[in-house]
């Protein structure tokens, strides 16, 4: 049984940073890509980040290009999101996914395996 499990949301102040991880189990993690996605309240659940299975490509969303980093480590199946220079306009439930494949995804049907969500919340 796969599962993902997120941690490392809270409620922090316009400016501030947060680091978000996902830990993997029950898949190899290693062969597939991993991605970030975010969904706020009313609005779809958009791509964030995604990494290749190697952590060579990476896709950014225009938004949070230069203030957020993804990153993984194969050895700990885990894969993180470096969240800086945080905006109220970044509150959303953030949520972890694994790819069907080894290569970056930007929709939801690139991935297959979802953890539960972590809410992050930036006030003004």
């Amino acid at each position: 049984q796969v599962q993902l499990v997120e941690s490392g949301g809270g409620l922090v102040q316009h400016g501030a940073s947060l680091r978000l991880s996902c830990a993997v189990s029950g898949r190899t993690f290693s062969s597939y890509a991993m991605g970030w996605f975010r969904q706020a309240p009313g609005k779809e659940r958009d791509v964030v980040a995604a990494i290749s299975w190697s952590g060579i490509s990476t896709y950014y969303a225009d938004s949070v290009k230069g203030r957020f980093t993804i990153s993984r480590d194969n050895a700990k199946n885990t894969v993180y999101l470096q969240m800086n220079s945080l905006k109220p306009e970044d509150t959303a439930v953030y949520y972890c996914a694994q790819s069907r494949k080894g290569l970056p995804g930007t929709i939801q049907g690139d991935y297959n395996y979802w953890g539960q969500g972590t809410q992050v919340t930036v006030s003004s």
